[in-house]
This record gives C-alpha cells, structure tokens and sequence, in this order.
C-alpha cells in the first residue's frame, strides 16, 4: 500500500466466520479493519472515529446494512459504502436504494473482495487528484 496511513474499513457482518474471514483478508491486504456484528454497533462507531468504507452485509438483525448505509451518508458522507449480500433480491433494493455502492454477491473469492476495495479506493483517490 503507497499510503502511509492505510485505509480504515468499518465492517459489519452478523455472521462470526465469515467476519473474521473477510477481517484477516482485508487486513492481509494493508487496511485497518474494525468489525461489528450488526449495525447498531456499527453507528456509534461512525460518529467517533473516520472510516474511508463501510463494508457491509445487507441482511442483518436490528438493522440491516441499507438502513445502516443511509445512517453513515448522513453521519460520515465521505465514506464509501460496499454491500456484501447472499441475497439476489436484496441486491436489487440495495442497487435502488444505494445507487453509488458496490454490491458484491456471495459466494465470492476473497481476492475479488480485496480487489473490489482496492478498486473503491483508486476511483477515490483519483477523483480528489
């Protein structure tokens, strides 16, 4: 990673193996992971600290990650948001309701998660230049 300061990725999946999964992967590729379990966790977080992404499932209990994407545009508007969803259908509410984030569809390869944040981030970075 060129930046000194690697970039900080709020991630919220109930499920625990597959957030500890996607926990080592992101880190393994340079960027600093905090990791809740729901979205309600995950809110409080975005109003103390900057995340450059939020990284979320779709389908979770209290909150799901559409409701909480909307809450980290309202609270932290520079963060990008990505879906993680095994839901066809959900994508779709995601697609509508989300336009600008990135819906990635499980079963997925981890070097296609890690490559779709790396992508997030050079779009982001050559829109500042």
């Amino acid at each position: 990673m060129t930046q000194a300061n690697a970039p900080r990725i709020l991630l919220a999946e109930d499920e625990d193996a597959m957030r500890s999964y996607l926990c080592r992967a992101l880190e393994k590729a340079g960027y600093e992971v905090v990791a809740v379990d729901r979205g309600t966790e995950a809110v409080p977080l975005l109003e103390q600290q900057h995340f450059d992404l939020l990284l979320s499932d779709i389908v979770m209990p209290e909150m799901d990650g559409i409701e909480l994407a909307q809450r980290c545009n309202e609270i932290s508007p520079t963060t990008k948001v990505m879906f993680i969803t095994g839901f066809a259908a959900v994508t779709l509410k995601a697609s509508r309701e989300q336009p600008s984030a990135k819906v990635l569809s499980k079963p997925f390869h981890l070097k296609d998660l890690v490559m779709e944040v790396e992508r997030i981030f050079e779009d982001q970075a050559q829109a500042s230049l």
